[in-house]
């Protein structure tokens, strides 16, 4: 072999080994804008109407740090089934090995210097490797199911921690008046008690009252709080931004999203933690027949040349070579049992990851339903919650008349009012409710329109 060609040899093998375009390819990211839009349905949450929550959503998908994690474990399980199917190619290397000798019968030492070059091959006569390639895709395929029900998840949890704080708000605000119309009760009550009108204890009662709806505050502004550090680790923002976080008014929501009679149960063969589940008695069964083919024998080619000289780069000729063409095929006949428990092994998790199939199928099947039963039930509740509102603010209108009229004292107006609000503190959880049953609906189809 001539000088030029050795050269060329140890360029082409600098050039795989530093400039290989798998190191040092630009990394992209594995799940691009479009497919996370169609994981969540993004359509269907700007049917809300509210700009607030959809730049919330946005910016969880762009920095939540679970759904950053969901997306790295699709880059794993993709670089491991690339691992995997490695092994159905050849290994093919080349070095340099110097050498300094010595020989028996002479005094002065002597230099040599070989270039080997290797490959080895195993015939995948009986499709061991392609199966367990084949398993590897499977897990591929359930890492990005994961990743949908990773943003499926995610989405609907900002969705309904945000109704949650826009619910807080106006209870809270309500609240407030509860504690102005309380106060103002006791204060009455305290000076009627004073002339001998009432007993200390109606007094001592609306002094409770008042008490109490001034706890009842301090525990809704606690939730609130509470939940805006939640909104806040869904978004990936600092909890010490939550004042800066933006949200509509309660009373301009919206309910426009029309109420579903019913909902095809092929809605299930969509959901991703189904599909996975199918996707996972695939793999076991792959897994199964790979266990199988390790009792069969295995055949590997092997091939070796390698050019040697005293000379550093010259005689590098075929006459100064060794090479070596050779096959196996070996049998292993005793390895302590350890294919047959694996056999085993592989064929439990099969059963395992049929029972899980079945499991996943009747869940998803009552989570739908659930949430259908739910969502209507909560609709009928809040109608009829409205009507109670209706009854409330005819009665306190005419109490209100009344009043105007001198025919009733102020006190009595006043517990007229509390009932009002108190009512309007109903029909504010249950139209927040309905917001959120809606939302579970959605996460229990997956986010299919219906």
């Amino acid at each position: 072999m001539s000088f030029k060609k050795i050269t060329a040899l140890f360029l082409i093998f600098t050039i795989t080994l530093f400039f290989n375009p798998i190191c040092y390819a630009q990394k992209k990211p594995i799940t691009d804008e479009k497919t996370i839009y169609s994981y969540i349905n993004f359509d269907w949450w700007q049917g809300f109407e509210d700009s607030y929550l959809l730049d919330y959503i946005i910016k969880a998908l762009n920095c939540n740090h679970d759904l950053k994690i969901s997306t790295l474990k699709v880059e794993e399980a993709k670089e491991s089934k690339n691992l995997t199917r490695a092994k159905e190619l050849p290994t093919i290397g080349v070095g340099a090995v110097p050498a300094l000798y010595k020989l028996p019968s002479q005094t002065s030492s002597d230099g040599l210097i070989s270039v080997p070059m290797f490959a080895n091959y195993e015939l995948d006569l009986f499709g061991k490797n392609r199966d367990k390639t084949k398993a590897m895709d499977r897990m591929y395929e359930i890492s990005r199911l994961n990743e949908k029900s990773a943003y499926l998840s995610v989405v609907s949890a900002v969705g309904s921690v945000y109704y949650n704080i826009v619910k807080l708000d106006k209870l809270i605000s309500l609240q407030e008046e509860i504690i102005l119309d309380t106060k103002e009760i006791y204060d009455l009550m305290k000076i009627s008690n004073e002339q001998g009108l009432i007993s200390t204890a109606d007094t001592v009662n609306a002094n409770k009252s008042y008490i109490k709806a001034d706890a009842d505050i301090i525990e809704l502004k606690k939730t609130r709080e509470r939940m805006l550090n939640m909104l806040a680790v869904l978004t990936g923002e600092s909890p010490e931004n939550t004042s800066e976080f933006n949200r509509i008014a309660f009373d301009d929501l919206k309910i426009n999203k029309p109420l579903p009679d019913s909902i095809d149960s092929n809605v299930i063969d969509k959901r991703p933690d189904y599909l996975a589940a199918e996707k996972m008695i695939e793999k076991a069964g792959l897994d199964v027949r790979a266990a199988k083919k390790e009792f069969l024998p295995s055949f590997n080619i092997l091939g070796l040349i390698s050019f040697n000289s005293t000379e550093f780069l010259r005689r590098m000729n075929w006459t100064n070579s060794v090479a070596l063409l050779a096959g196996s095929a070996i049998l292993p006949l005793f390895t302590g049992g350890s294919r047959i428990a694996n056999l085993k092994l592989q064929k439990n998790k099969y059963e395992q990851a049929i029972e899980t199939y079945r499991k996943t199928n009747i869940t998803a099947i009552q989570e739908v339903n659930d949430a259908l039963s739910d969502l209507k039930l909560d609709n009928e509740k809040y109608n009829k919650t409205l009507e109670s509102l209706k009854a409330e603010e005819d009665d306190f209108y005419y109490t209100t008349l009344k009043y105007n009229e001198g025919v009733i004292s102020k006190l009595d107006l006043l517990q007229k009012k509390e009932a009002l609000l108190v009512t309007q503190k109903q029909v504010t959880n249950d139209k927040t409710d309905y917001f959120i049953n809606q939302i579970g609906l959605y996460k229990a189809v997956a986010g299919a329109d219906i």
